[in-house]
């Protein structure tokens, strides 16, 4: 069974997906990124971690076959396919106050208020969202050790799917920050959810 749900642009969505499901995020038009961010039924303070990932995994951008593991080093999922192969897991979710303080903009939508307002509904506390994965986001780090955003390269029908190793609420956004976007306001996403 496939349920099929489609993020407009700034928007966010979180469900319940059992071990052994699978989420498929498809850039509909192109250049969109987005945020991933899993969190265990079983332990609601024990959020994704992109430490713990890169400390397992040995790379800064997971891709197909890397496992994304929680702050307590358990495996949450892995990704199947990946058709864009470039992601960021450095940047935190854009939020109120990075609005504010980098571009001096109020109330502005953004990934944080859409990933902890869509997993409050399964009782999960704000402090639980820390580093998501931020899918299709074309980040980089300089030999200065500076980062780096550049524009997506992930077309339209693009598409990453990940298999929940555990049973997980699962919160995904359509990010809102034209800067993650290469310049534009952002676009759709769509998001089937393949249950076991």
């Amino acid at each position: 069974m496939t349920e099929d749900q489609r993020l407009s642009p700034g928007t966010g969505a979180a469900w319940l997906v059992e071990a052994g499901g699978q989420v498929r995020i498809s850039d509909v038009d192109g250049g969109q990124t987005g945020d991933l961010f899993l969190v265990p039924v079983d332990d609601v303070d024990d959020g994704l971690s992109n430490g713990r990932t890169f400390d397992y995994g040995g790379t800064i951008v997971p891709t197909t076959g890397s496992v994304l593991y929680s702050r307590r080093s358990r495996p949450l999922a892995w990704i199947v396919t990946d058709d864009v192969g470039r992601h960021d897991f450095l940047y935190s979710p854009c939020s109120r106050e990075m609005y504010q303080l980098q571009y001096d903009a109020t109330d502005h939508p953004n990934c944080y208020d859409n990933l902890t307002g869509g997993l409050r509904a399964y009782g999960v506390p704000e402090s639980t969202v820390t580093v998501a994965f931020n899918f299709f986001m074309n980040s980089r780090v300089d030999d200065a050790a500076r980062l780096h955003i550049d524009p997506p390269t992930s077309r339209a029908g693009d598409a990453l799917t990940v298999e929940l190793e555990r049973s997980c609420f699962v919160a995904v956004t359509a990010c809102p920050a034209s800067v993650s976007n290469g310049g534009g306001g952002g676009g759709p996403l769509e998001i089937a959810i393949r249950k076991r």
